[in-house]
């Protein structure tokens, strides 16, 4: 794989590919073949802010700092006596994969025609890249492009988990200049994809970091109909994504033109009402403030009144149903809802 100090042994693909994949696509949990056999040390998925549990030792536990365990992220446990405190288990991370498993990495993602290990091998990269020094390094060895390529894999396993680990690469400024390359195909993606799929909910996780400062948000220009739509028709967990990127745009004033003369669903004013989710409706009214802050000048009102189905029409326009709305919600349950109606509507 293109590095002497790795043995012939680990890089035997079966031997160092033995790892599953777990939850989460910044931390997850990962599960791998270990011993001569390679039988499966089992581990149990916990959420991704409660970190990992560790199993009970075994014959087949991993021994600390060997490759396989350093590439798997999992929790080594290491032989212990009975009632040793919890300090005796020693936690290899991600951030701790050297330079050459990187490599190794791509290259077998680069070779690999097996679906399964594909999926895994961009999820071992994905949590990688949760580490500042791994996000470095995976741009320095072109890895972005070499993961980026993925997205047109034929698994939607593969593709959504391809969207996970560019999603952790964009935390970082750097390797956002590359991966802005591929949001016309994570937009198409979104288009193409299955309403609420795993695949449309990564792809927007994806865009909004993307969109969180001004510098990319002009690529978004073309995408309001879409996230309006999608805000529409979703359910909650992608309305709420997609109005966070909505919100991201929208507290832009160099973007509010474009955003403003979108073609919007007329619907998305009947998403203003008590019943809404909370947590879609907090966001829907930040989106409005933001949109009640622009001011259109009485020419550019009156261009914007002669475009049928736009989003100036539909919510900020006389003739729009979301003053009435936005009224009805001063008297929500909800008193974080009330206030911000309150900051609307004064």
């Amino acid at each position: 794989m293109g590095d002497g100090s790795i043995t012939p042994r680990l890089v035997n693909m079966k031997a160092f590919l033995g790892l599953v994949a777990g939850a989460g696509a910044s931390y997850g949990l990962y599960k791998l073949i270990s011993g001569e056999s390679f039988k499966r040390n089992k581990k149990s998925a916990a959420n991704e802010s409660a970190g990992v549990r560790s199993s009970q030792p075994s014959e087949g536990t991993l021994q600390p700092g060997s490759l396989l365990a350093r590439v798997s992220g999992l929790d080594v446990v290491c032989p212990r006596p009975v009632g040793g405190a919890s300090g005796d288990l020693a936690h290899q991370s991600p951030g701790n994969l050297d330079p050459q498993h990187l490599k190794m990495l791509l290259s077998c993602l680069q070779t690999s025609n097996n679906t399964t290990d594909r999926c895994r091998i961009l999820l071992t990269l994905g949590n990688s890249a949760a580490f500042t020094v791994n996000q470095n390094l995976l741009l320095e060895f072109e890895g972005i492009h070499i993961i980026a390529g993925f997205l047109s894999d034929p698994a939607p396993e593969v593709r959504v988990q391809t969207l996970n680990a560019l999603n952790n690469l964009c935390m970082n400024i750097q390797n956002q200049e590359q991966i802005k390359v591929y949001v016309p195909q994570v937009l198409e993606l979104i288009e193409m994809s299955p309403v609420n799929s795993e695949l449309q909910l990564g792809a927007l996780r994806l865009l909004t970091n993307l969109s969180v400062t001004d510098k990319h948000q002009h690529l978004l220009k073309g995408s309001i109909t879409l996230l309006l739509s999608l805000v529409v028709v979703s359910k909650e967990t992608l309305q709420v994504q997609a109005l966070k990127v909505l919100v991201n745009l929208s507290s832009n004033p160099d973007m509010m033109d474009d955003i403003v003369q979108a073609q919007a669903p007329a619907s998305v004013v009947l998403l203003f009402d008590a019943r809404t989710a909370s947590a879609v409706l907090l966001r829907l009214l930040t989106f409005a403030g933001n949109l009640k802050a622009w001011r259109a000048s009485a020419q550019v009102a009156d261009e914007l009144r002669r475009k049928q189905d736009c989003l100036f029409r539909v919510m900020l326009d006389e003739s729009s149903q979301l003053h009435s709305r936005l009224v009805q919600l001063l008297s929500h349950p909800d008193v974080e809802i009330q206030s911000q109606v309150a900051r609307i509507l004064t």
